[in-house]
């Protein structure tokens, strides 16, 4: 991944030194198990573990030999061990290691990943409990639908990313898994209690069953909730950078008093970080895609998988970490322009009290498909003049004759959408600012 979208903690974990140093915990950790076993002499696990030791770029300089990176890390570790060096990497295969270890660093970054998370849902609770009862109009089609409150859309997206949390911590626990079997999965050359051990000492489920490799069907699940996790991201900043329309002009994202917008045209404030956001959200489904496309395998193994795998995992893991601090930094720092959503409410003339206005005709005992057609008709009326709905049903002498202007204007009260605000925030577990 290109450094503008990478972040160090994450970044740091796909780095040649973190993997060939996650390699080398993997083989110290078997053969410790090993040696407890009684299967290493203890003087040669003692020169193992004090001597174990490897510099990437000897790696990399076997590797252009050897056209294999694990011998190559082999051949540079026993370069530093010895003669004892002869017990490292007994009975297993090249995935043994590569798999486990992959576990281990998919693991770290599904933890960093569930940090980033936290942070977006503590930014949507803080906007939610700061805007509860401001009111604003919900849209369905684009089109103004009923008032809701922007406290309520921030609860939603709260929650929302709940789901994304779950997910990721389903995820991790399915790619938490660790494989020592063999060449071909049947344990020929270690016995399956070393791989036991060895899991547990690396905080790892050890598979119930393999082959050469660990499946990668939980990869793909991992990498899915990844995508998952994007489209969630992409939604709601498509969600912003809507609002920040300048038709709209209900939220903003922050500008800096030194950015610029435009470098033709001075007065431009751009959504650029949302922008962004659903940009890189389309490469994570990509991704998925390819994760799913690493299933089907040949037999026990083929390595198909591998070149893609180098891509993948890392980008998309550190395009997430980046994508969720982005969209908490700009939640957190939102713009919230209550006085544009009170007139943007005002906009359409009482408009979005149609329906309230067709529940009393109905409940006064009109036929509802009647009703529906007195109110539409006024509502045709007040589009184009720019009359009031009120005071159109109101002279309606359908309408009258039914219901007063008193019980006409009581349904144009905006209270009604707030009634199950507190309940709603009580099941999320929200506060509501005084």
């Amino acid at each position: 991944m290109i450094e503008r979208y990478t972040r160090p903690q994450m970044g740091a974990l796909w780095t040649d030194e973190h993997k060939f140093a996650t390699w080398l915990k993997v083989e110290l950790a078997v053969c410790e198990a090993m040696a407890k076993a009684g299967h290493i002499p203890r003087q040669d696990w003692t020169a193992i573990r004090r001597k174990a030791a490897f510099t990437v770029d000897r790696i990399h300089q076997i590797e252009a030999d050897v056209r294999h990176d694990v011998i190559a890390f082999l051949t540079a570790v026993a370069e530093n061990v010895g003669p004892a060096a002869r017990h490292i990497h007994k009975g297993l295969t090249s995935s043994d290691v590569v798999d486990t270890a992959l576990a281990l660093n998919l693991v770290a970054a599904a933890d960093l990943l569930l940090e980033g998370v936290t942070q977006v849902r503590a930014a949507a609770a803080y906007q939610a409990s700061q805007h509860a009862f401001t009111p604003m109009i919900g849209r369905s089609h684009g089109i103004h639908a009923e008032p809701t409150t922007f406290g309520l859309k921030m609860a939603l997206m709260y929650d929302e990313f709940g789901r994304v949390e779950n997910r990721l911590k389903a995820a991790r626990k399915v790619v938490g898994v660790g494989k020592l079997s063999g060449a071909v999965g049947t344990h020929a050359h270690l016995d399956p209690r070393i791989e036991r051990v060895v899991c547990r000492q690396l905080g790892l489920q050890p598979a119930a069953i393999s082959t050469q490799i660990l499946q990668r069907d939980r990869h793909a699940e991992f990498v899915t909730a990844i995508a998952l996790a994007g489209a969630s991201v992409e939604r709601w900043a498509q969600e912003f950078r809507h609002l920040q329309r300048t038709e709209v002009r209900e939220v903003q994202e922050f500008f800096g008093s030194a950015q610029k917008g435009s470098s033709a045209m001075p007065h431009k404030q751009n959504p650029i970080i949302g922008e962004q956001l659903c940009g890189l959200a389309r490469v994570l489904r990509g991704y998925a895609l390819t994760a799913m496309e690493n299933v089907p395998l040949w037999h026990e193994r083929d390595i198909s998988h591998s070149s893609t795998e180098r891509i993948i995992l890392p980008d998309a893991t550190i395009l997430l970490d980046t994508m969720l601090a982005k969209l908490a930094a700009l939640v957190k720092n939102l713009k919230v322009d209550v006085a544009q959503m009170r007139a943007n409410l005002d906009l359409t003339h009482g408009l979005i009290h149609s329906q309230q206005v067709l529940l009393l005709l109905v409940e006064k005992g009109a036929e509802r498909d009647e009703a529906y057609r007195w109110v539409q008709r006024n509502a045709l009326k007040s589009w184009k003049s720019g009359s009031p709905l009120l005071d159109l049903v109101a002279a309606d002498p359908d309408i009258a004759r039914i219901a007063t202007r008193r019980e006409l204007t009581a349904c144009f009260n905006l209270k009604r959408h707030f009634r199950f605000v507190k309940r709603t925030f009580r099941s999320l577990g929200l506060p509501i600012q005084d």
